[in-house]
């Protein structure tokens, strides 16, 4: 996909990554992931961000046509990541004059990724930045979700260049505007990214996203995903309510089982949930559903059942991981229900209770634990646990 404009003498020069298959080699992506580029030719040409490095090629290729002869002046780093920031050397060396534009910590990280530049011009929050027509101004947003991160804002047409912020995975496909993509499709992968990557961030989110507030924003261009130009309020309230720990009415069940018993209660457990008239009702086999897209449900659904069984005296390991996770990043507003099964020793439904303690959701009764197979009391208290979860929400 060639260049596209945004604005007058406003692109988009970015790259689809459809090869790579984790990012930061944990999270899949089935439909790859994109990394939005931008360029400004006015009097004074500006790049904002880069792409990752096994890209730089295309991104040089997209760049040089725009230009069509014209060196670039400035280039400005929201985010140094290196999927943002992985193409930067080459960049320099074919434009040596170009001068780079972030803030103190940035300018840090640039001599530590890439060593020392000798064009650099380090801003401010709300310094302005004057390329002739357009005015770029610069807020400094700390752990959104690295130290140096900031969101780079165009004065005249209102665009907002946000970095990670805003971000989802998927390549954009043909379209790069929201009018033009199933927009569905990427509500579901831009809460997936936050969920697993911005969310224990989520307090220094919601400062960032409050100081925006007294500005008006039309066009909002993140590092990843869809460029929003038609409902730019709708990526920003989702934002404020991810940020803010709001959750939707349903029940995410996850389970371990290694040979089914944990999985009976589990499904008894979730017709417990249906009798309570809860409609969105999601079950994980841990096992099976990445961790990814677990994270995601759990951070969309208040009602959380978490349930394994046992395994050489502690709990099942791939549960243990998303304890770990959650101890973290340290989500609020759910309600958590425990249950359990175990052999010869326990260790799973002990850990449960350690990690409703670490993570301060209320937990509901009966906490339930099951020595060999689920008995049929046993199961109409799996039963009575989700319906009980049910009513609550």
């Amino acid at each position: 996909m060639k260049h596209r404009e945004i604005h007058k003498n406003i692109y988009w020069i970015g790259v689809n990554d459809r090869e790579t298959y984790l990012f930061e080699s944990l999270w899949p992506l089935p439909q790859g992931v994109a990394y939005n580029s931008y360029a400004i030719t006015d009097k004074k040409v500006a790049i904002i961000d880069t792409v990752k490095g096994s890209y730089d090629s295309q991104f040089i290729e997209k760049l040089k046509e725009l230009l069509n002869g014209r060196k670039p002046d400035y280039l400005i780093i929201n985010h140094m990541e290196p999927d943002h920031s992985g193409s930067i050397k080459i960049l320099i060396e074919i434009y040596p004059n170009i001068t780079i534009v972030g803030n103190q910590k940035t300018i840090e990280f640039l001599n530590g990724f890439y060593g020392e530049f000798k064009n650099t011009l380090v801003v401010k929050e709300k310094d302005v930045l004057n390329l002739g027509e357009y005015e770029l101004e610069f807020y400094l947003t700390p752990m959104v979700h690295w130290p140096e991160t900031m969101m780079t804002y165009e004065k005249k047409t209102k665009t907002l260049f946000s970095g990670d912020a805003f971000g989802g995975f998927g390549t954009l496909d043909g379209g790069i505007f929201d009018d033009e993509v199933n927009t569905e499709f990427y509500e579901y992968e831009t809460l997936r990214y936050y969920s697993n990557i911005v969310g224990k961030y989520a307090v220094m989110v919601n400062a960032a996203v409050s100081r925006l507030k007294d500005i008006e924003i039309k066009t909002i261009c993140a590092t990843h995903g869809p460029i929003y130009r038609k409902n730019p309020e709708k990526i920003i309230n989702d934002y404020i309510n991810w940020s803010n720990y709001k959750t939707e009415r349903g029940v995410v069940i996850v389970y371990g089982s290694m040979y089914g018993n944990t999985k009976k209660m589990a499904e008894a457990i979730s017709e417990g949930v249906k009798e309570a008239g809860i409609k969105d009702v999601i079950i994980h086999d841990i096992s099976k559903s990445n961790l990814s897209y677990i994270i995601a449900d759990i951070w969309k659904y208040n009602g959380v059942i978490l349930g394994s069984c046992a395994y050489n005296q502690k709990i099942f390991p791939p549960m243990e991981h998303l304890l770990s996770f959650y101890e973290n990043a340290k989500p609020k507003n759910h309600i958590l229900g425990i249950f359990g099964s175990y052999s010869w020793s326990g260790g799973a439904v002990s850990r449960l209770k350690e990690f409703a303690k670490n993570i301060g959701w209320q937990v509901i009764e009966p906490e339930i634990e099951v020595k060999h197979a689920p008995k049929q009391q046993d199961l109409e208290n799996c039963f009575k646990l989700g319906k009980e979860l049910g009513a609550r929400l």
